[in-house]
């Protein structure tokens, strides 16, 4: 296939593509609890985390270096191998969005890669310990220390504000959320932005424009970020309920320790290079601070449909990539790749219609949920 300007220019316009759905399915991350308890209203919510997420972009490229180099192979891949894993990546972020699910975008992301990688290449143009270290250790591992962390928060936060009058202590937790919503806004520009980063120097290094190992230049580095606060100040309503309401009843205590316990990890995990999950770390904290209200106050039902979601992610991100790339190498050329662009802009333009039938927005995000099947009403 043609690997000339245009083709790379198409990829990194796909990437930045990702980097705005990304924004909008994680804006659960730094505002569901905040919103779900009165702490912030909707739409001051999605515009600080706006702001925080692209000022986060800045704090670290360690994470970005992990994306390009740790997990595919550049010196194997061609540029429309990313290309259709950004697509893969970004259409089961769209799907899972619809679904009002809160999926890792992360997973989604290098699912898309890796599987993409493995059909078009083979085995050899995957990084497996990379990806077992990086990935999937940390998918494995961070819900349950997310869980730990707010759990033990909450206990230590209720035992120290124990003489407090119960009116003065939520409010008091209230205006605490807004502080620790916009750690874990900067703690999610931190890690999220920088794999749309990574994932453009890899096709910068794949289409030969740079060499293996450089740093983003700063162009990249502004792109991503603000691609990703785009998608983040258009709110990802729906799942922003899902975590809001759907996990447990979260109340201001609780929604600041699972905040401040989110960011923290988070924080560390990107000061370390590894791309974490901020949706598994954010659900894993809801959980963790939630059953401190008593574990039949957790709607186990929903954690267990998430648990389902988050462990097909990867597959289904690679199953969508690999069509993507099976789709452009039919038709051939640069004129594949463009195809499959509109087709897939075509698609997220359906899931935006379609979704706008029964809508979620700033007005009716606080609704309750109603059926296990994910449905909702207006409360």
């Amino acid at each position: 296939m043609d690997t000339g300007p245009l083709l790379l220019t198409v990829v990194v316009a796909a990437a930045l593509v990702f980097a705005f759905t990304n924004g909008f399915h994680d804006a659960a991350n730094a505002v569901a609890t905040s919103v779900a308890t009165g702490a912030l209203r909707p739409y001051a919510a999605v515009a600080l985390s706006a702001v925080l997420n692209f000022a986060g972009a800045f704090l670290s490229l360690k994470v970005a270096a992990t994306v390009a180099e740790g997990i595919v192979d550049s010196r194997v891949i061609t540029l429309p191998v990313v290309f259709a894993g950004l697509m893969g990546g970004m259409l089961w972020n769209l799907v899972t969005w619809y679904l009002g699910m809160p999926s890792s975008s992360s997973h989604a992301l290098v699912g898309g890669l890796v599987g993409t990688a493995f059909v078009a290449v083979g085995a050899s143009a995957v990084k497996g310990m990379g990806v077992v270290s990086v990935v999937l250790l940390p998918a494995l591992l961070s819900p349950v220390a997310a869980a730990l962390v707010a759990g033990s928060g909450s206990w230590a936060v209720r035992w120290v504000t124990r003489g407090v009058p119960a009116g003065t202590r939520e409010r008091g937790f209230r205006a605490g959320q807004i502080g620790s919503a916009s750690l874990v806004a900067l703690a999610h520009g931190a890690n999220d932005a920088q794999k749309t980063m990574g994932v453009i120097m890899l096709a910068l290094v794949t289409g030969g424009a740079v060499g293996a190992g450089e740093a983003p230049a700063g162009w990249v580095v502004v792109s991503s970020a603000a691609a990703m606060a785009a998608g983040t100040f258009f709110g990802g309503w729906r799942i922003i309920r899902t975590v809001g309401w759907g996990l447990v009843r979260i109340r201001g205590a609780e929604g600041f320790t699972a905040e401040s316990g989110t960011a923290a990890l988070v924080l560390v995990a990107s000061d370390s290079g590894f791309p974490l999950s901020t949706t598994q770390v954010c659900c894993g904290s809801v959980v963790g601070a939630g059953i401190h209200q008593g574990v039949s106050r957790v709607r186990w039902r929903v954690v267990a449909e998430l648990a389902g979601v988050w462990l097909v992610t990867s597959p289904g991100a690679a199953a969508l990539g690999a069509l993507v790339w099976w789709g452009a190498r039919w038709v051939g050329g640069i004129q594949g790749v463009g195809l499959m662009f509109v087709l897939a802009l075509v698609a997220a333009f359906w899931f935006y219609v379609a979704a706008d039938l029964r809508p979620v927005n700033a007005s009716n995000v606080n609704a309750e949920r109603v059926g296990r099947r994910m449905k909702w009403e207006e409360a």
